[in-house]
C-alpha cells in the first residue's frame, strides 16, 4: 500500500537524477531523471520534467519531455506541455494542452518494435529501448 507521505519539489529547485518514492509527489521546479513512485505525481504549472514518469496516476499542468507510464488515470490539465509517448488505462485532457506523441491505452495496441520489458539506463535514468526489425 503506498503511504501518506507527500514529497514536494517547490518552485526554483533544480534535480538531475532519479527520484523514487512511496507516497505522492507534487513537482514545482524541474527534474532531470527518472520520477517513480507507487502512488500519485502532480507537476504543477511551473513544474517540468526532463525524464520519464512511472506512476499510479497524475495531474499535470506543467512540462513534460519523456514516456509517462501510468497505471490508472492521466490528466492533462491547463497549459501542459508533453513531448513523449504515453502508456496509461484512462486518459483526460483539456483543449488547452498541447501533446505531441503517440498514446497507447491498451497493452495490445503496442507496436511491435517496442517491449516494455526491454529497458536500458541512459544518463541514469531507465528508458524503453527499440528493437531493431
Amino acid at each position: 500500500m503506498p503511504t501518506s507521505n507527500i514529497n514536494l519539489i517547490g518552485n526554483g529547485t533544480s534535480i538531475q537524477g532519479d527520484i523514487v518514492c512511496e507516497g505522492d509527489i507534487r513537482i514545482d521546479g524541474q527534474v532531470t531523471g527518472l520520477v517513480s513512485t507507487k502512488a500519485k505525481i502532480v507537476v504543477g504549472p511551473e513544474g517540468e520534467i526532463t525524464g520519464d514518469l512511472i506512476c499510479q496516476s497524475a495531474d499535470i499542468l506543467g512540462k513534460v519531455t519523456g514516456i509517462i507510464k501510468c497505471e490508472e488515470l492521466l490528466f492533462l490539465k491547463g497549459n501542459a506541455l508533453i513531448k513523449g509517448d504515453i502508456y496509461t488505462a484512462h486518459f483526460e485532457m483539456e483543449p488547452t494542452v498541447k501533446f505531441n506523441g503517440r498514446c497507447y491505452m491498451d497493452p495490445a495496441d503496442l507496436p511491435p518494435a517496442i517491449s516494455t520489458n526491454n529497458t536500458e539506463s541512459k544518463n541514469g535514468r531507465t528508458v524503453l529501448q527499440e528493437e531493431s526489425i
